[in-house]
């Protein structure tokens, strides 16, 4: 069994319907279906293309330092920015840690209110006076 796509790039009735549609509607919108039919099938290459110059700038900062900051020339500034951003960094992860401990408590304190709503609810279950007969007629 064959799979035609209608939505294809290609130069099919609804590709060129919408094509209309969109001149008709907001000429941009038209533009760009029309580069849809003509370029679509080239959108897989044109993104490894793009995905390739972005490593080939990220390897031409070769001179980046810590966290791929650029070295500044100056050693002095350079060292400080660098105990700064640590510094900052476990700051960070301090408050992260503090985060999970108050997320815990609270969960904790969610627990203990849901075990005691449970432990009213069953108390109150077993005082309720009971009817007449404990079997079920059928």
């Amino acid at each position: 069994m064959v799979h035609s796509y209608a939505m294809r790039p290609a130069w099919t009735p609804l590709t060129i319907a919408l094509m209309v549609i969109g001149f008709m509607l907001f000429w941009p919108l038209g533009l760009i279906m029309l580069a849809y039919i003509l370029f679509g099938d080239h959108v897989p290459e044109i993104r490894r293309h793009f995905a390739g110059m972005r490593r080939g700038w990220s390897h031409d900062w070769g001179g980046c330092g810590w966290r791929g900051y650029a070295r500044s020339g100056n050693s002095a500034f350079d060292d400080y920015r660098e105990r700064e951003l640590r510094r900052l960094d476990e700051e960070r992860r301090r408050l992260d840690e503090e985060r999970r401990e108050y997320e815990a408590f609270v969960y904790n304190l969610r627990r203990a209110r849901d075990q005691e709503e449970f432990d009213r609810f069953m108390r109150e279950r077993r005082n309720r006076p009971r009817s007449g007969s404990d079997t079920i007629d059928l």
